[in-house]
C-alpha cells in the first residue's frame, strides 16, 4: 500500500465521522407536495451509500410569513419511491405530535 492510499482511505473515514461525505439533501429531487392538517409536507430523500436518505419539509404560513421545517432521519431504502412514501409518513407522525412546535428551534436559526 502506497502512502498516498492510506491517506486517502484515513480521509474517508474522516469524512463519514464528521458529516463530510454526505450529498447536500437539496441537490436530489423532491416528490409533489402535500396538504396535511393545514402543513405542506415534502420528501426530498437523497442517496446516500447507494440508498434513499429518509429526508423532507414540513413547512406552514404565520401571518403571510412561510416556516420551514427541514427534517432528516438515519432510515434507508433501496428505491426512491420507498423513501418517499416512509418520508410522507413520518412527516405526518412530526405533525400529529409536536404541531407548530416543530417551528420552535427553527425561529433562532439564520436564513
Amino acid at each position: 500500500m502506497r502512502r498516498g492510499e492510506r491517506t486517502g482511505r484515513s480521509m474517508s473515514i474522516w469524512k463519514s465521522l464528521f458529516g463530510g461525505g454526505a450529498p447536500a439533501p437539496s441537490a436530489e429531487k423532491s416528490s409533489e407536495p402535500i396538504d396535511y392538517n393545514g402543513y405542506v409536507i415534502c420528501a426530498t430523500p437523497f442517496k446516500s451509500e447507494g440508498q434513499f436518505q429518509t429526508a423532507g419539509t414540513i413547512a406552514k404560513e404565520f401571518d403571510g410569513v412561510r416556516r420551514e421545517h427541514r427534517f432528516i432521519r438515519a432510515d434507508r431504502h433501496p428505491l426512491y419511491d420507498d423513501a418517499v412514501a416512509f418520508t410522507l409518513t413520518k412527516a405526518r407522525q412530526i405533525v400529529d405530535q409536536l404541531g407548530d412546535r416543530v417551528f420552535a428551534d427553527d425561529a433562532a436559526r439564520p436564513r
